[in-house]
């Protein structure tokens, strides 16, 4: 039986969700990365947490780096925006993308719900994190596996 994880997605729509990454980097110095594992063996905040240390996602110049982490066998995902993020925006700054997530997540478009949610992601960061002429590409965009 093939893993859950290599399940989730096709090689062709990982393809699409690394493309729509560079498409919400474009605008934005903030660092997008996607995290898929089979299941969440703690809390699901304190593992995303755990995910993002893990994935050095830290240690960004802005520390305006975002994970969108999901938990496959346990049908959970979460947003987790590092420091620089959180003390500029409300609390609630991330629902619209959960909600967009979410929306497809429930219809089965697992593929359409994150490239969604990254490009909303992207646009929401470009308003307090605007490209820089300096701008580098701090972290890779290719979807991590745990």
């Amino acid at each position: 039986m093939q893993d859950k994880v290599e399940s989730f997605l096709t090689t062709i729509e990982e393809q699409a969700i690394v493309d729509a990454i560079c498409v919400a980097e474009d605008h934005t110095s903030g660092e997008i990365r996607v995290h898929i594992e089979k299941t969440c063996n703690a809390d699901l905040e304190s593992r995303a947490l755990e995910v993002f240390s893990y994935l050095k996602m830290d240690n960004t110049r802005d520390r305006n780096g975002v994970l969108i982490y999901v938990a496959v066998d346990d049908h959970k995902f979460g947003i987790y925006g590092d420091e620089g993020i959180n003390k500029l925006v409300p609390k609630t700054f991330w629902d619209d993308t959960k909600t967009i997530i979410e929306n497809h997540f429930k219809s089965g478009h697992f593929k359409q719900g994150l490239v969604d949610g990254i490009l909303h992601a992207g646009q929401q960061l470009k308003t307090h994190f605007p490209i820089k002429d300096d701008d580098t590409n701090e972290l890779s965009n290719t979807i991590s596996k745990g």
